[in-house]
């Protein structure tokens, strides 16, 4: 048993130098430790579909180039996977990388300067405030999982945008002299939001919720609240989906859309972008431009409309 470990050992570290799997291996163990389950797993996915265009095969961090790099990419584009997808993966293989170079483990090569890394504009997800209130409105009593998720959705907007997972995992504990104060699972930001009455009625709607936690979204203690939340998210944007169908939206309606409408909503009250980031809990205000990013083009046709209007 001891000499297959070693065995394991060496072909992972190719005769006692790193190996890029084992090292990226090593980072996501210390992120768990650290607590960072979510970016754990992006790292993991990141390193899956790494190897799945490796074939299964792992490589040196010396031998981490430009070209390799380069077929990568061309690997995901193969795959239908959109920039900002590529993007994401690439800079979790850089971050890594950059990391080992830090360490001394490997020579900066710049292997990523030829893929892409950018932000690529993305498809609107805002919603106009008019199908907020029209959301808040329907009446899904006749389906407890459609209404909860309908509530869910309602609540993360009233509470600027706040994401699922940090919804999943508010407790009780966490509303205290009205106001709700916890921390981003993200970036580990101290967020408080005022408590308002159109917070307490949905948490009102659910008074069986026995556990610790404020909503509804894990409701078993003794087992995994992680697999709980991830269940519970797929679930809800599931019903969401089916909900924004029968709304006619051109565009699936899920919890991160309350993100962005919320944000949408405040800069077209013409609040200030430092005070929608703040909010949001953005580490920077280029964070929340890209949630800006995709205007809605209503009013832009309407501002082309005001430049042509002598030409009509």
């Amino acid at each position: 048993m001891i000499e297959l470990k070693r065995a394991r050992s060496k072909r992972l570290s190719f005769s006692g130098k790193k190996t890029f799997s084992s090292f990226m291996q090593a980072n996501i163990a210390s992120l768990e430790q650290s607590g960072k389950i979510r970016t754990s797993e992006t790292y993991k996915a990141t390193l899956n579909s790494f190897m799945k265009f490796r074939g299964g095969k792992d490589v040196l961090l010396s031998r981490l180039d430009s070209e390799l790099m380069m077929g990568y990419e061309a690997y995901l584009k193969a795959q239908g996977a959109s920039l900002n997808t590529i993007s994401f993966y690439m800079r979790i293989l850089r971050a890594t990388y950059n990391r080992a170079v830090d360490k001394g483990m490997v020579k900066q090569c710049s292997p990523f300067k030829h893929v892409y890394t950018g932000v690529e504009k993305t498809v609107k997800r805002a919603v106009p405030f008019k199908i907020i209130r029209q959301l808040k409105e329907l009446d899904l009593s006749g389906s407890q999982r459609m209404e909860l998720a309908r509530d869910l959705f309602m609540f993360s907007f009233y509470t600027r945008g706040m994401s699922f997972v940090d919804m999943a995992f508010l407790k009780k504990t966490d509303l205290n002299n009205g106001m709700l104060t916890y921390r981003r699972k993200k970036t580990g930001q101290l967020i408080s939001v005022r408590w308002e009455k159109c917070m307490q009625d949905i948490i009102d709607r659910y008074p069986r919720n026995c556990s610790p936690y404020l909503l509804p979204i894990i409701t078993h203690i003794r087992k995994d609240e992680r697999l709980q939340y991830k269940t519970a998210s797929c679930q809800v944007n599931r019903q969401l989906k089916e909900i924004g169908k029968n709304l006619g939206l051109a565009h699936p309606l899920t919890m991160y859309v309350a993100r962005h409408s919320w944000a949408s909503a405040a800069r077209g009250k013409h609040i200030p972008l430092s005070v929608i980031s703040e909010g949001m809990g953005h580490d920077s205000e280029k964070t929340t431009l890209i949630y800006l990013a995709a205007l809605d083009t209503t009013v832009i046709d309407k501002a082309n409309l005001a430049v042509l209007k002598d030409f009509l």
